[in-house]
């Protein structure tokens, strides 16, 4: 038999599972997916919006991978910390073990005044509204939702995810499973304009069509962009032409033909909103109605978050324009926007794992073909995959492939691996060492007490948001 421990239950990990269980070579494969959390899914259940039902309910075909008879879900484990297990120790309970971790933080702008309190990595705040246990108060129902204008810096879907987040009505958020906490903040927001701001223009922007075009579909939001700054864009006639494009040209053009709309006023949401400005130390602009604007803004790279009172007031942006290299260049002007909530979502980072070897230029573990490299040597029984692997790139999809890779590596070690000595029940020594695994059982534990606190707010399951809640519902197997 062959013994693998999974360490992460995203769709990484899940997909590598479901590698192993797919294979013929080997026959006999037992699989421990194991996680921090005592939760499943990773960022399918803490990181897609919650609605977007479409793309989480891939938690089903996640779902029947870890219900398999050769699969155990071993939640509220953690792997590397100072609580968990080392990778030494981990190693001696299986032949192999494939570390699927992810990329869980978030870059930084580097900027003055960045760490003002109302400024915030756009990943703390979909964490927020996701219910991660991590979390624990909530920052943003206490202070940043009483903003009045927000600032997103990142043209991705993640800043689009947290703008539509901001500018939905939350009524049409009470049919989705965000925790109670954050719906009530979101009820009570005075977020009224949110502006999305990126350092070069819209060809080069990364949100997908489907998502840019859900922002023009939100009940009393209207989208507001600057047809100035389109013509800007070398590709904005020609996508065809941009050196260094991306994302590919269909994408440009399908993008620029939502944007051109919106600078036309055709399909920008809500009718009657007039757009109207705001600076720091201004009031917000005039509007015809209390409906919220979406503003997409480009060639605007950020240099200084500006403070008043102690907090975020607004952010100072350099003007840039197309250097005609695919790259961008300051033209010596400036714009200040006015903004008490700031979210930078410019990307993730891999954070280092005590115990294996990172590399912090690429924040991945070096690997040769999925296998961990120390010294530059395959290290026997040590893989990797997702975006611990490859950086932070790709869609949900793609780590499908990447963990078939790491897995055929896996495979072709088979016969070495199994020779070296597993435990025959690792769950009985992770016991030992004094850790309280949250297995399948007590996954469905958790279920069922979110549905029920769903149905007592008159709601759909409603997700737990802290570490006690998660945990006395996963010992309650009697519910």
């Amino acid at each position: 038999m062959l013994s693998v421990a999974v360490v992460g239950s995203g769709p990484s990990g899940v997909y590598t599972a479901q590698a192993l269980l797919q294979q013929s070579l080997v026959p006999d494969v037992l699989v421990h997916v194991l996680d921090r959390l005592p939760t499943p899914y990773g960022l399918v259940r803490y990181g897609v919006a919650p609605d977007h039902e479409k793309i989480k309910s891939l938690q089903n075909s996640l779902r029947a991978v870890l219900e398999d008879e050769r699969v155990t879900f071993v939640g509220n484990v953690g792997v590397g910390g100072a609580d968990g297990v080392s990778p030494a120790r981990l190693a001696e309970l299986y032949h192999a073990v494939v570390y699927c971790v992810g990329a869980s933080a978030d870059r930084a702008l580097a900027v003055p005044g960045e760490n003002l309190p109302g400024s915030y990595s756009a990943t703390r705040f979909v964490s927020w509204y996701s219910a991660h246990p991590d979390i624990g108060a909530d920052p943003f129902a206490r202070d940043a939702l009483g903003a009045r204008s927000a600032v997103v810096i990142g043209v991705g879907n993640v800043a689009v995810d947290v703008a539509r987040i901001l500018a939905r009505g939350a009524g049409e958020l009470r049919r989705t499973d965000v925790p109670s906490g954050a719906l009530r903040a979101l009820e009570e927001s005075r977020v009224r304009e949110v502006h999305i701001v990126g350092r070069r223009g819209p060809s080069q922007a990364r949100f997908t069509t489907k998502e840019l075009r859900e922002l023009g579909a939100l009940p009393g939001a209207r989208v507001v962009v600057d047809p100035v700054e389109l013509a800007l864009d070398p590709a904005y006639a020609a996508p065809d032409g941009l050196p260094g494009a991306l994302p590919p040209p269909a994408v440009v053009r399908r993008n620029l033909e939502v944007l051109r709309g919106w600078s036309a006023g055709i399909g920008a949401g809500a009718a009657g909103a007039v757009p109207g400005g705001v600076g720091v130390g201004g009031e917000p602009g005039p509007a015809a109605d209390a409906g919220r604007r979406i503003r997409l803004r480009f060639f605007l790279r950020p240099v200084e978050l500006l403070e008043r009172g102690g907090r975020v007031a607004g952010v100072r942006f350099a003007r840039t324009a197309p250097d005609g290299t695919g790259g961008v260049r300051d033209t010596g002007r400036y714009e200040d926007i006015e903004a008490q909530l700031v979210l930078r979502a410019v990307g993730y980072r891999g954070v280092e794992l005590p115990g294996l070897p990172f590399d912090p230029v690429h924040g991945t573990v070096p690997h040769a073909a999925g296998r961990v490299l120390r010294g530059g040597v395959p290290s026997p029984g040590e893989y990797v995959a997702g975006w611990i692997k490859r950086g932070p790139t790709g869609v949900i999809g793609s780590n499908r492939s990447c963990a078939k890779e790491t897995v055929a590596s896996l495979l072709a070690d088979a016969a070495a691996l199994t020779r070296r000595t597993a435990a025959a029940d690792p769950l009985a020594v992770l016991r030992e060492w004094g850790l309280r695994p949250v297995e399948w059982t007590g996954w469905l534990s958790i279920e069922r007490a979110e549905a029920e606190l769903g149905r007592s707010l008159g709601r759909g399951p409603v997700k737990i948001p802290d570490w006690a809640g998660l945990l006395a519902a996963a010992r309650d197997e009697n519910r």
